[in-house]
C-alpha cells in the first residue's frame, strides 16, 4: 500500500487538505492527533514525558499542552528529546493502523514530517503552503496563542523552500476552491500510480 506524506507549516491548512482527501475516500492518519492520544493513554510514553519535563506535564492525568509548549518551543534541545519519545511511538501506531486499511493509498498528515525524517518512510510527499501572514492569522483565529508563540513554532519547522525541494506535489492553499481542484488532480495522479 502506498503511503503519502502530507505536511506543511503551522496554519498552512494541512488538516483542511486532509479532509478533502478523506472525502475522496482516502484513509487519513493525523499524526499530531494520534501523538496527543498516545501521550495521554500510553503509560510508557507518559512516564518518559514526565521524566523529561516533570510532573507539571500532566494535570489530573491529562496532557498539559500549554505547559509543554511553553517549555519545548523555546528550547530546541528539549523539543528534540520530546520528539525522540513521541515519534517512535507514533511510527509504530501508524504501522499498525496502516495494516487495517483497505484503500489504494493512505495519507499520513504530520506537521514535522521532514524534521523527524518520517518523510523517508513515505512513497510520495505533498506539501501544503500558504503565505506566512495568512498562516499566522489563521492560527491566531484558531488557537488561544500569541504571535510570538506562533513565530517560535514556525522557526522550529523547515522552511517552505526546504520542504518543496523534497516534495512530489505542492498545494497552494489560499482559496478553498483552488485547493479542491489541486487535491482532485493529485488524487487522480496518485490513483494512476497504484491502480
Amino acid at each position: 500500500m502506498m503511503v503519502v506524506g502530507l505536511t506543511g507549516g503551522i496554519g498552512s491548512g494541512k488538516t483542511t487538505v486532509a479532509v478533502m482527501f478523506e472525502k475522496l475516500g482516502v484513509p487519513i492518519y493525523i499524526a499530531d492527533v494520534e501523538a496527543k492520544k498516545l501521550m495521554n493513554e500510553e503509560e510508557d510514553v507518559k512516564h518518559k514525558v514526565i521524566e523529561l519535563l516533570g510532573p507539571e506535564a500532566y494535570v489530573e492525568g491529562e496532557l498539559n499542552r500549554s505547559y509543554i509548549a511553553s517549555k519545548v518551543f523555546f528550547d530546541k534541545e528539549l523539543l528534540v528529546r520530546l520528539n525522540n519519545i513521541v515519534h517512535p511511538a507514533v511510527g509504530d501506531h501508524f504501522d499498525r493502523w496502516k495494516e487495517k486499511q483497505k484503500a489504494p493509498y493512505v495519507i499520513k498528515e504530520a506537521a514535522v514530517l521532514f524534521e523527524n525524517d518520517a518523510y523517508k518512510l513515505c512513497d510520495k510527499i505533498i506539501t501544503v503552503m500558504a503565505p506566512v501572514e495568512v498562516r499566522i492569522s489563521r492560527v491566531l483565529e484558531r488557537d488561544d496563542t500569541t504571535r510570538d508563540a506562533i513565530e517560535a513554532r514556525i522557526s522550529n519547522q523547515w522552511t517552505d523552500e526546504e520542504k518543496t525541494a523534497l516534495s512530489d506535489y505542492v498545494i497552494h492553499n489560499v482559496l478553498l476552491e483552488d485547493t479542491q481542484k489541486q487535491v482532485a488532480k493529485i488524487h487522480a495522479e496518485l490513483l494512476d500510480l497504484v491502480v
